[in-house]
């Protein structure tokens, strides 16, 4: 449905519009009680923004950290799909997430990707299929102190060789 929904609309706006307000308008986002707040023209550059609030606040009253991870779970995955096209399968396959302090106000997060990784990152699937890209990203405060630190791995693969590979993983 979002995938359709996306197609559809890129014909009225900019990529960066429809990820960014399809993002905050995603009741399974909206839930996470983050905003993305910034999106480059080309993707490559996403900015989250949580507040603490009544729905995210814990039993010690700083920022659940359930809502900090499922905040910063899907941008990388959508983003890369987003931006490689529809020739690449992207998977989140893991996250190791370590809380450094408590969130006791607003925090932020930024997700990048850089010209020269995208193209090296293509160039290694060309050249092996299939490979995990471990991205790490931090959630800080104003004063830019991190809270938290998440290492994320995503699974990139030509889509040919994704469905080859499910193919032969369903043969008896």
């Amino acid at each position: 449905m979002y995938k359709s929904g996306t197609e559809f609309l890129k014909r009225f706006f900019k990529i960066s519009t429809i990820y960014k307000y399809g993002f905050n308008w995603s009741p399974m986002y909206r839930r996470t009680t983050a905003k993305l707040i910034e999106v480059s023209d080309d993707l490559h550059f996403v900015k989250i923004r949580i507040k603490l609030n009544w729905k995210n606040r814990n039993y010690a009253g700083t920022i659940f950290g359930g809502s900090m991870l499922s905040a910063t779970d899907p941008i990388y995955m959508i983003q890369l799909i987003q931006i490689l096209g529809n020739d690449y399968v992207v998977w989140d396959k893991a996250v190791e997430a370590r809380y450094k302090r408590p969130a006791k106000s607003t925090i932020y997060g930024e997700f990048n990707f850089s010209k020269t990784e995208i193209d090296d990152l293509k160039t290694r699937v060309a050249q092996e299929n299939e490979i995990d890209l471990l991205k790490t990203m931090h959630l800080v405060d104003e004063e830019q102190n991190i809270i938290a630190t998440f290492n994320k791995t995503l699974y990139i693969a030509k889509k040919s060789f994704y469905k080859e590979k499910l193919k032969n993983r369903k043969k008896p």
